[in-house]
C-alpha cells in the first residue's frame, strides 16, 4: 500500500513500519523491463475488471481480481515501501481485526474463506492506489472503463421495459404496499443488486461531464449519468433512490462550495441554501404527482405492514442478538460464517444472507472494534477528501466525486449490505484509493 513511485529511493528502512519491510526487496528490478511495464500491465488489468462488473461471470471477476493481487504484489516487491497513510491504516487496523475475528470465530474454516475474499479486494486496492499514485492519468482510463459498462447495463435494463415484463414481474412483492411494480435487473439479475452497482458510478460521471475536455468524452459522461439515473430510478430500489439522493446531493454541494469560493461572503452562504431549497421542493412535487414513486416512498413509512421492512427489522433483532452474544470479536469475517451462525438466531421464515445494514454486518462479523475501524475509515475518508474543496490540483474533482459516492453508500448501507457483492464494492475501492492518493495523504505517507 506504499505510495512511492518505482524510480523513488524510498525512505531510511528505520521509517519504514515493519509490517512494510519486505517492500523493495526486488528493487533492481524496478529499472529492467518488467519494471517498466508494471504501469501499463496494471492499468490493462483494472479497466478489464472495472468495465467488466456486471458482465463478467464471477469466475472470470475471481480471475481479475486474483490478477490484479499478484501485480500488486510483483510491484510492491519492485519498489521501496512509505509510511502508512491514513486510509491505509484504517484498512490495515480492520484486516487485523478480521484475523483476530477470524481465530476466535466459532466456524474458523467458513470465516478463513471470508478472509480470503478481504484479503483479494485489499489487493486490488492496493494496486489501483499504487497505479494512482505512480500514474495519475490512469485515473481517466479506468474511470472510462467504469463508465462504459455502466452504459452498456442501463440501456439494456431500460430496453427490458420494453420487452416481455413477465421476468420483471418476479420482483413483485405481493405482500407490499408497492405491489404490481416492475423493476429492471439488466445483466445483474438483481434489482437491488442493479442499483447498487449504478450508485457509486453516477457521482463518478458527473465529475467525468466537468473534468474531461474533449466534446465526445462529455457527450458519453453525459449520456451515461443520465441513463444510469434513469435506470436507477427503474430499480425501484428504496436504498438506491435514498443513496443517490445522498450522493448527487453531497456532490452538488461540495461542487457549489467549490465553484462558489471566489464568490462574495454572503452569496457563498446564501446560493447553495436556495439551491438545496429548489431541489427539495422538485423532489416534493416529483413524488406527489408520480404515484409508483409515491407508492415506492411511502412504503418506507408503513413499518411492519410492508413485507420488505418487516423482513428486515426481524434480520436487524436477529443481527442484534448475534451482537450481544459476541461482541468484542463477532463470528468472523464473511457470508459463509453468517450463514453458519445465523439460523441459530434467525426467527422462523426469516432467512438472511447478511444483516442487511453495513454497521450492523461490521459489528457481526468484527464486534465493536470491526464496527469503529469501519467509522474510523469512513471519518478518514471524508476528512481527506473535503481537503479538496478549495484546492486547485488535478486530483480535486475526483476526490469529490469520491466523498460523494462514500455518502450514498453510506446512506444506501444502513438497510442493505449489498456494498459486499463485488460489483458495488470494487468501485469503493476505487474511491478510496483515488482518496488515498491525494496530496494530503501522499505527505502524511511520506
Amino acid at each position: 500500500m506504499s505510495s512511492t513511485s518505482p524510480t523513488a529511493l524510498g525512505p531510511a528502512s528505520g521509517s519504514v513500519p515493519w509490517l512494510l519491510r519486505w517492500q523493495g526487496l526486488l528493487a533492481g528490478w524496478a529499472a529492467g523491463p518488467l519494471g517498466r511495464r508494471l504501469p501499463l500491465l496494471a492499468g490493462l488489468v483494472l479497466c478489464a475488471l472495472m468495465a467488466g462488473l456486471p458482465l463478467v461471470t464471477r469466475t472470470g471477476l475471481s480471475l481479475l481480481i486474483t490478477a490484479a493481487g499478484l501485480l500488486w504484489l510483483l510491484w510492491a516487491l519492485c519498489t521501496p515501501a512509505g509510511r502508512i497513510g491514513p486510509i491505509s491504516g484504517w484498512l490495515l487496523v480492520m484486516l487485523g481485526v478480521s484475523v483476530l475475528a477470524t481465530g476466535f470465530s466459532p466456524v474458523p474454516a467458513a470465516a478463513a474463506n471470508g478472509l480470503i475474499k478481504l484479503l483479494s479486494y485489499l489487493g486490488v486496492y492496493a494496486l489501483m492506489r499504487q497505479l494512482l499514485a505512480t500514474a495519475p492519468p490512469w485515473w481517466d482510463r479506468i474511470t472510462a472503463c467504469l463508465l462504459g459498462g455502466c452504459l452498456l447495463v442501463s440501456v439494456i435494463g431500460i430496453r427490458q421495459l420494453y420487452a416481455d415484463s413477465s421476468a420483471l414481474a418476479r420482483w413483485s412483492d405481493p405482500n407490499s404496499v408497492a405491489q404490481g411494480t416492475v423493476r429492471i435487473y439488466s445483466t445483474l439479475d438483481n434489482p437491488n443488486l442493479l442499483a447498487g452497482y449504478l450508485l457509486p458510478i453516477l457521482p463518478i460521471a458527473v465529475v467525468a461531464l466537468l473534468r474531461w475536455q474533449r466534446l465526445s468524452a462529455r457527450l458519453f459522461a453525459l449520456t451515461t449519468a443520465v441513463l444510469g439515473s434513469a435506470a436507477l430510478v427503474l430499480t425501484y430500489s428504496r436504498g438506491g433512490w435514498l443513496g443517490l439522493v445522498a450522493a448527487y446531493g453531497v456532490l452538488a454541494v461540495l461542487l457549489l462550495l467549490r465553484f462558489t469560493r471566489h464568490w462574495p461572503l454572503f452569496w457563498r452562504r446564501v446560493f447553495p441554501l436556495l439551491l438545496m431549497v429548489l431541489a427539495g421542493l422538485v423532489l416534493a412535487v416529483a413524488i406527489a404527482k408520480v404515484e409508483p414513486l409515491r407508492v415506492r416512498v411511502m412504503s418506507l413509512g408503513a413499518g411492519r405492514e410492508d413485507s420488505s421492512n418487516n423482513f428486515r427489522i426481524n434480520v436487524w433483532m436477529a443481527a442484534i442478538e448475534m451482537i450481544k452474544d459476541r461482541p468484542w470479536l463477532g463470528i468472523g469475517p464473511g457470508n459463509s460464517a453468517f450463514n453458519l451462525i445465523y439460523p441459530l438466531y434467525q426467527q422462523p421464515k426469516f432467512n438472511a444472507l447478511s444483516a442487511y445494514s453495513i454497521p450492523l454486518e461490521l459489528a457481526v462479523e468484527g464486534g465493536i472494534p470491526g464496527l469503529l475501524a469501519g467509522l474510523g475509515l469512513l471519518v478518514a475518508s471524508v476528512r481527506l477528501g473535503l481537503t479538496q474543496v478549495r484546492a486547485n490540483g488535478h486530483q480535486a474533482l475526483p476526490a469529490l466525486a469520491a466523498v460523494a459516492v462514500i455518502a450514498g453508500l453510506a446512506v444506501q448501507g444502513v438497510t442493505d449490505t449489498i456494498f459486499f457483492r463485488p460489483e458495488v464494492q470494487l468501485s469503493g475501492w476505487f474511491c478510496l484509493a483515488t482518496l488515498s492518493t491525494l496530496p494530503a495523504a501522499a505527505r502524511a505517507d511520506g
